[in-house]
């Protein structure tokens, strides 16, 4: 079979793939309606209700903050306004759709890396077929969302895409703002020995070709102040600088749209609300014990602030560590965040990210 019979078979793999499991997502879909509708458990998770309620009050020109434990930003009520015009399970395709773009990416991002093709195809199997996945989406729960934004920001910067990435960098932290912890990482690639435009892809060992044998300042230089101005014009970069200024302004202009809208109200539950927040018992932290016994008796704003500390020491050890390897710096500071916090964001996109980032791991083991 030549080049090109080959290709249209792959092609044809994958699109059986995703035929297959957007055909069982939109059973499970349905059946989750018969569920609810017949028994005393129900398969629509109860964070969806809460979705719908605040999509529900936006779509009246209410507030979403008035349906209480609503704790997200404002943009995913209005996402969820179908919910209340087309269909209540609206926003279960949504998310089931971002299901399916999640494997699609997935896919994508192995062939840009150069993984061979059969195991692309087995990490997009055992994610679009993965009975914890699948259930995530059709339950209603949002957060394939935030997952589809992560990794089609790392296909972006692949691609040299950095206005793109920077775009739906700022957006993600403003949707959820966990992905903050990315930040510095994606900085730190942006290196010229790293990611260099022009080629395709951009990044795609994620290290820097002959970046031990760059030119460096030399210490023995004269003049320290040209010394410290080269230092300075080698780490504010073109596409740094654009990064950061695009993904800050994304950030800011959705942040101050919704605070004009709904004002301090927003403010405190989307954001400030998650810098203290405690979960008894949706978390796998190593704090989970300690708050169960002691979730009584009121936690003081220090001891809350305090615990971020350990967090705070363990990201930048990994940063530093594996930042010239996205995906893996990704997937590790992703299962730190986890396990150091005090509530059950992101355990998703250990998942996620572990098949974009294994492959690394083993080149990492070969060498």
């Amino acid at each position: 079979m030549n080049e090109e019979g080959k290709e249209t078979k792959r092609l044809m793999d994958v699109r059986s793939l995703l035929l297959f499991s957007t055909l069982l997502r939109v059973l499970l879909i349905l059946y989750g309606e018969w569920q609810d509708a017949h028994m005393e458990v129900r398969y629509t998770d109860v964070d969806y209700l809460v979705f719908s309620d605040a999509a529900s009050l936006v779509a009246s020109g209410k507030s979403p903050y008035e349906r209480s434990t609503y704790r997200y930003s404002p943009l995913l009520a209005f996402l969820l306004v179908p919910n209340s015009i087309i269909h209540p399970s609206w926003g279960k395709f949504l998310f089931s759709a971002s299901d399916l773009l999640v494997g699609l990416f997935i896919h994508t991002i192995l062939k840009l890396r150069k993984v061979p093709e059969n195991l692309c195809t087995y990490a997009l199997l055992v994610w679009l077929f993965n009975p914890f996945t699948f259930t995530i989406g059709t339950r209603g729960n949002c957060e394939p969302i935030v997952c589809a934004m992560i990794l089609w920001i790392i296909i972006c910067l692949m691609n040299g895409r950095v206005l793109q990435a920077a775009f739906w960098y700022g957006l993600v932290v403003h949707f959820r703002i966990y992905p903050i912890i990315y930040a510095i990482p994606i900085i730190l690639v942006l290196d010229p020995t790293c990611f260099q435009y022009g080629l395709k892809p951009a990044l795609s060992s994620w290290v820097g070709e002959g970046s031990s044998t760059q030119s460096k300042p030399s210490t023995a230089m004269p003049n320290s102040c040209c010394g410290m101005w080269i230092a300075l014009t080698s780490m504010f970069t073109r596409a740094r600088i654009m990064f950061g200024l695009i993904s800050g302004a994304v950030f800011f202009a959705f942040t101050g749209l919704f605070f004009y809208l709904y004002r301090w109200e927003f403010l405190h539950e989307a954001l400030l609300y998650h810098l203290t927040r405690t979960d008894p018992r949706h978390n796998f932290s190593i704090y989970f014990y300690h708050i169960y016994l002691h979730y009584e008796h009121e936690f003081s704003v220090a001891e809350r602030l305090i615990s971020f500390l350990p967090q705070f020491l363990v990201q930048l050890v990994l940063i530093f560590c594996f930042a010239k390897d996205l995906p893996f710096c990704f997937f590790a500071q992703t299962v730190a965040f986890v396990a150091f916090n005090k509530c059950d964001h992101s355990a998703i996109l250990c998942m996620v990210l572990l098949p974009v980032a294994i492959d690394t791991s083993m080149e990492q083991d070969e060498t």
